[in-house]
């Protein structure tokens, strides 16, 4: 996905909390992230690179598009972060795919049940709240527990027959008043439950029951001026009511449910759907309805439940909707006017408005002027008379210093803009000396000929640095591949920027500030740099890989010297061995002189 893609869907992005979805060109998701602010978030991904980690540049340029899922709050885009991970493992999250689990309260399952903290959910029929995004927020209700109605905190069995015989004996829990010795039969069962269903009540957020206690007890603190234990207990009461537990994410009071909300137009309809088990939001879907005749919505809501329904295998006895519907199936439709449902299909038509919105600010942006590079590609078109627009550029030029080296250089624009990595190097290889026009035919027809073997879209448009001969020589090639009817072909002379085509003589004169001379300049002097700089790097391979690095006694620095007094090897050969001993030495010029000559003396 490209940072133009991105710029388009940037004004419809909402500021609210969610997740959002990078997914590549199969649907399949690569990376699930949660975010307070939506639209600030995702646009982090596509600022500057050198702000933006390699990891995150990686999965921008391997997705195709981005879906995102708000939510009521920071807390619940953390939960639907977890379990959409969890069920999806994306590519790109695979470091969060085994971190800690959440916190959970959990009152278990036993005889004078314990309350206690918990990562693990084990279904043994113990109840369990949460999850808890904050582990010292659970702590805090924990303690909140412990100080008003000292649960035991051992795992000892407190069977009737264990207890009977005395098996246990109190411990120091019970010395400091934070338990009543049930283990020892100080506490009786029934009493002990009595404070459980408390506990429920505080876990669930019912605290009217037990407000009137916590005042009591504060008071009672404040008579016998305690007022520091007193105060302590309110800040801790006070920050307790503060959390909001309940969540759309993950419910206490919701099971198994599908929900539905429908967005009508003229000609079609959308479709939202909300998968909740077990109280957790565990996959969206949008589904998009062309209408036929005069559908109402309900006639595309009847048709839409079913369809989204077996799509994700949902067994989910109800479904939540905007208005009473006909099923099939025996499931039970719930229209709510309050509550937890409320909220879900309130949450439901949120995420359905978001959708619709965009939707409509990319069919006005489709409507608007077109990009710059559309706009380039456009001019340039009519300029040279050109039956389509020149999206695929190739631009070629030749680099030789008197025959030396003979290179020659392919550039590529895309969009009207470089593509780099397709750029490409010849050597070449037919043609001996100076022979601008045969190096042209060459590199043309290798270009050109791999091209068809593979099967690769052809350019519409190649660029030829050089007038009239260079022109000439690029169409021969073209011509035997028969395919210059397949493109338009053009050369551009440096002195006058006149722009030739094949088979014209007469040039034509594009204006200077024209946008499309621009873009055609900057494609000539780009493959003119990237000759000029592959024929200097095999100047300097070919000068390092000299034969005389090739003689005992001669590196490379030695061979530099060599050659910069004598010129070539050639004019080295031809050098008397008294001149080669007065230059360079008895021992260098020996080996030189034995390398070429043999062994015996001039």
């Amino acid at each position: 996905m490209t940072t133009e893609d991105f710029q388009k869907i940037a004004p419809t992005l909402p500021k609210q909390p969610g997740i959002y979805k990078f997914l590549d060109e199969e649907e399949d998701i690569l990376y699930v992230g949660k975010a307070k602010n939506l639209k600030n978030r995702l646009s982090s991904y596509f600022g500057e690179k050198k702000h933006i980690p390699y990891k995150a540049r990686t999965l921008v340029k391997n997705s195709h598009r981005i879906e995102y899922t708000i939510v009521e709050t920071e807390h619940d885009a953390l939960l639907l972060e977890s379990t959409l991970i969890k069920q999806f493992l994306p590519r790109y999250n695979v470091s969060l795919k085994d971190g800690k689990s959440y916190s959970y309260i959990c009152i278990k399952k036993e005889r004078f049940p314990r309350v206690f903290f918990t990562r693990r959910v084990i279904k043994d029929g113990s109840t369990y709240f949460g999850p808890y995004t904050s582990k010292y927020r659970a702590k805090i209700v924990l303690d909140l527990v412990k100080r008003l109605f000292q649960i035991r905190t051992c795992s000892y069995n407190l069977s009737e027959d264990n207890i009977n015989r005395g098996k246990f004996k109190v411990c120091l829990e019970y010395h400091i008043k934070n338990c009543k010795g049930p283990c020892e039969g100080k506490e009786s069962e029934e009493n002990y439950n009595a404070k459980i269903d408390q506990v429920r009540n505080i876990l669930k957020g019912n605290l009217k029951q037990v407000k009137d206690f916590i005042k009591a007890e504060m008071a009672l603190y404040a008579e016998t001026m305690q007022f520091e234990l007193a105060h302590e207990l309110k800040e801790k009461l006070d920050t307790f009511e503060d959390y909001q537990a309940k969540s759309t994410v993950v419910s206490a009071h919701i099971k198994d449910v599908d929900v539905f909300s429908i967005a009508s137009e003229e000609k079609v309809a959308f479709v939202n759907y909300l998968k909740v088990i077990n109280g957790s939001l565990i996959n969206t879907d949008m589904i998009e309805i062309e209408k036929r005749m005069d559908e109402s919505d309900r006639d595309i809501l009847e048709l839409s439940i079913p369809h989204l329904r077996e799509k994700f295998n949902s067994v989910a006895p109800e479904i939540v909707v905007p208005f009473d519907v006909n099923t099939i199936d025996e499931i039970e439709v719930i229209v709510p006017q309050r509550g937890e449902k409320r909220k879900l299909l309130e949450l439901n038509d949120k995420n359905l408005k978001y959708f619709t919105h965009q939707r409509k600010i990319q069919e006005l942006n489709k409507k608007k002027k077109v990009t710059a590079a559309e706009r380039i590609l456009k001019t340039m078109k009519e300029d040279l008379h050109m039956d389509v627009l020149p999206y695929h550029i190739e631009c070629f030029d030749n680099s030789n210093i008197q025959g030396s080296n003979p290179v020659a250089s392919c550039v590529v624009f895309k969009n009207g803009k470089p593509s780099s990595k397709d750029y490409r190097r010849f050597n070449i290889k037919t043609v001996e000396g100076p022979n601008d026009f045969a190096s042209m035919e060459e590199v043309v027809y290798r270009r050109y000929y791999r091209m068809i073997k593979e099967g690769d879209k052809l350019p519409q448009l190649i660029i030829i640095d050089g007038g009239k001969g260079q022109l000439s020589s690029a169409v021969k090639s073209l011509e035997k591949l028969e395919i210059l009817e397949d493109v338009t072909i053009i050369g551009i002379a440096k002195k006058l920027e006149e722009i030739y085509f094949a088979h014209d003589p007469i040039p034509l004169h594009i204006n200077k500030k024209s946008e499309s001379l621009k873009v055609i300049q900057h494609a000539r002097n780009e493959a003119h740099r990237f000759a000029i700089e592959f024929h200097r790097n095999k100047r300097s391979k070919a000068f390092l890989g000299t034969e005389l690095t090739q003689i005992s006694g001669i590196g490379e620095k030695t061979a530099q010297r060599i050659l910069k007094e004598y010129g070539s090897v050639e004019k080295l050969k031809k050098v008397e061995r008294k001149n080669l001993e007065e230059k360079l030495g008895k021992k260098v010029s020996k080996n030189i002189w034995e390398y070429f000559h043999g062994s015996e003396l001039s």
